[in-house]
């Protein structure tokens, strides 16, 4: 449109297509602050634009970001309430800047658990933005990967059971068919933030062959300088899948 600046575009030489994050560290951003933990999970959402608009200006055209595992429901009921609470403010706050920017979102996870308002607006958001072509944007709400293998299991097992699928015609190429992520590639690059090295059950089976970067950065304060960083990094790697190269 004339008149109104566009972003800068600067394709990353061999960016990953796909890059996944585990978004860690809220809770200690807020508590080195002093503030409640909930004000940083504020903080970190406001993170998420940032990152999902320089998608595109480097060349990533997926990306899936873990805000709720199925293990989280641990936390105090005050975290979880605020969390969820979070999630819908979120949702409401950004469906036009999502549908505008061209963003396609997707939701996985288990969503039996989570309350009707939610997954109203979760469905709701799905639909709004199924025609965009832009970033693909996954969010893993109520996720746990060792939970999707297992709902992934029991869908194909009942596909044997009703004669739909041959036992005997199951293979590694079958399972991906009836996970969450079924119409995603895998992600090529796996971040964590706040200097954890662990990957807490987060696509356990998509990332078998993902590269990792654990960064010391906690999420809030997580940049797209440094994220675009990291896609550079990613780039000069040498991926060989198993073989040998020489």
């Amino acid at each position: 449109m004339a008149g109104v600046p566009q972003p800068q575009v600067n394709l990353i030489p061999g960016c990953p297509r796909h890059v996944a994050i585990i978004m860690d560290g809220n809770g200690r951003w807020a508590t080195q602050r002093g503030r409640p933990r909930l004000y940083g999970h504020h903080a970190g959402a406001k993170r998420v634009r940032e990152i999902v608009e320089s998608c595109p200006q480097i060349g990533v055209e997926y990306l899936t970001i873990f805000a709720f595992s199925t293990e989280n429901w641990k936390r105090t009921q005050v975290e979880v309430a605020g969390l969820m609470s979070l999630f819908r403010r979120y949702i409401v706050k950004e469906t036009r800047a999502l549908i505008t920017s061209g963003v396609r979102v997707r939701f996985i996870g288990d969503r039996l658990r989570l309350d009707d308002k939610l997954i109203n607006l979760m469905n709701d958001l799905e639909v709004a933005t199924e025609k965009n072509t832009g970033v693909h944007l996954t969010i893993a709400l109520n996720y746990g990967g060792r939970d999707e293998v297992a709902r992934a299991t029991r869908r194909l097992a009942k596909d044997v059971a009703d004669g739909k699928l041959l036992p005997d015609d199951v293979d590694e190429e079958t399972l991906p068919r009836y996970l969450d992520t079924r119409v995603l590639p895998d992600p090529d690059l796996v971040i964590r933030t706040s200097g954890e090295a662990r990957i807490s059950n987060f696509l356990l089976w998509q990332s078998a062959y993902s590269e990792y970067e654990f960064v010391d950065t906690l999420w809030p304060d997580f940049t797209s300088d440094e994220f675009q960083h990291l896609c550079a990094s990613y780039g000069v790697r040498d991926r060989r899948y198993g073989g040998v190269v020489g």
